[in-house]
């Protein structure tokens, strides 16, 4: 056992979630971060993030006295047995993750440790990470003459913004990465809740459980660029997409998760991972030449996307163009990485005038196309968005955009045509109300049917 007193250093994404669903499983927490206008939020019960179902439980937490929000970082790490390390490692220029804040942690704990701790590694970090956490520890208690014992883990989290409460709590797996039976029987207790319940936990040494994460998200991310790219082949050969998607995904070698056609991935993971993934592999001279074409190919679906929109309108010079969802996906105000960074900066630079609402990601949008404002009106809802455009885009399927009425917005339309980028909508549905509607892979455009026709008509003349 240990003494149930747990330090999570950082109250971001990461850090926040897994304070506040492990003080929910009964353990006593202590939240540090260097931001003290984000601590006294947080010791209100304000969640600084949008994430379902979190602001709840930081508050019963709180009512409940299990987890308590902290600049005072040595004390945390005094009081502590345990301390995850959950701190921010941004891409650097080069695709390598940013370590800076990691190190900086390392250092600290190794300046304040009194006594056996486990250093839980649970950002995202490149492989051979918790080896150089344990020698800046170790270089620190040799500065101050000491020889406390210590072992460094990896725990790294598999996350869904918008569904990470859920995740955290209800895990497909949990990676635990050490090869010290004490650290390992600390960890079952830390996660007792999910041990007791049969949740699968592996364990591994520490490298193995930091590529697990970083292989995890760059399978993942290659899935969704495989699909978009047949889905460009769709659009050519009059296929549809969503019955490619569904009919390989029945084969359980295959599976049908992550094989949805779209405008590409973003958010804080996929694109983050598998760039540093690369490096990492790069810097042991391994090409890691399917990863780095999954990479490329999500930056071209992107781009694809204007091309599809541009192709319809012509020439876009003063074209007004309704966008509906701003943040990489729905259930987060996240827009790193987002196809909207994308694919608005481009109509913009070709003379379009942006209208665009999202339920949760305008404030972060704003901040992230700042220089593009003066051609950007962000509106009060879905409704506000059609008015008087040339054409509709759905970029990120939020709830409330998967049932519009299609009436009322045909009516408010300069011209019904409506871009379907996460292929929500039925082509033949929509297009019953009287919109030219092109999906991704699915919404094929008149000059492909007519290519398709003419093909078929040339084999039945020459009985081919």
């Amino acid at each position: 056992m240990y003494n149930n007193k747990i330090s999570i250093i950082g109250t971001g994404y990461v850090g926040l979630v897994a304070g506040v669903c492990l003080a929910d499983f009964g353990n006593q927490i202590i939240n540090v971060d260097i931001d003290q206008k984000k601590i006294d939020k947080l010791k209100k019960g304000e969640v600084p993030l949008y994430e379902p179902g979190l602001q709840d439980k930081l508050r019963k937490n709180l009512n409940e006295d299990r987890i308590t929000f902290t600049t005072d970082i040595e004390s945390a790490l005094r009081e502590s047995e345990v301390i995850f390390i959950a701190v921010g490692t941004p891409a650097a220029e080069n695709g390598e993750a940013d370590l800076t804040a990691v190190r900086k942690v390392a250092a600290k704990i190794g300046k304040e440790m009194n006594g056996y701790k486990v250093v839980v590694n649970k950002s995202t970090v490149p492989v051979g990470t918790g080896a150089r956490v344990e020698k800046m520890i170790r270089d620190r208690l040799k500065k101050r003459n000491k020889n406390y014992d210590f072992d460094v883990v990896s725990n790294p989290e598999f996350l869904r913004e918008g569904k990470a409460v859920h995740d955290f709590t209800n895990p497909d797996r949990i990676i635990i990465g050490t090869e010290s039976e004490r650290a390992q029987s600390i960890m079952k207790d830390v996660y007792r809740s999910l041990y007791t319940d049969n949740v699968p936990f592996v364990f591994t040494n520490v490298e193995t459980a930091e590529l697990i994460k970083y292989s995890a998200n760059a399978f993942l991310a290659t899935k969704i660029s495989f699909i978009n790219e047949i889905s460009v082949l769709c659009d050519e050969v009059g296929a549809n997409v969503k019955e490619v998607s569904r009919a390989i995904g029945l084969d359980s070698r295959i599976g049908e998760k992550f094989l949805r056609a779209g405008p590409g991935y973003g958010g804080s993971c996929f694109p983050k991972d598998t760039r540093a993934l690369v490096r990492t592999a790069e810097s042991k001279d391994i090409d890691l030449k399917v990863v780095k074409a999954g990479i490329e190919s999500n930056v071209r679906q992107k781009e694809y996307m204007v091309e599809k929109i541009e192709e319809r309108l012509g020439d876009l010079e003063g074209k007004e163009i309704g966008i509906l969802g701003l943040s990489f996906k729905p259930g987060t105000d996240d827009m790193r990485e987002s196809p909207a960074l994308t694919i608005i900066p481009e109509l913009v630079d070709k003379g379009a005038h942006i209208k665009a609402y999202d339920p949760e990601a305008m404030e972060n949008a704003d901040r992230e196309l700042a220089e593009y404002r003066s051609n950007i009106l962000y509106c009060a809802d879905e409704y506000e968005v059609p008015k008087g455009t040339d054409a509709l885009v759905l970029v990120t399927e939020w709830n409330q955009f998967r049932r519009l009425d299609l009436e009322r917005i045909k009516e408010l339309m300069k011209e019904p045509i409506f871009f379907d980028f996460r292929n929500v909508y039925d082509r033949v549905e929509v297009s019953e109300y009287g919109f030219d509607y092109i999906g991704v892979g699915t919404g094929v455009s008149d000059r492909v049917q007519e290519e398709v026709k003419q093909s078929k008509d040339q084999i039945a003349a020459t009985g081919g």
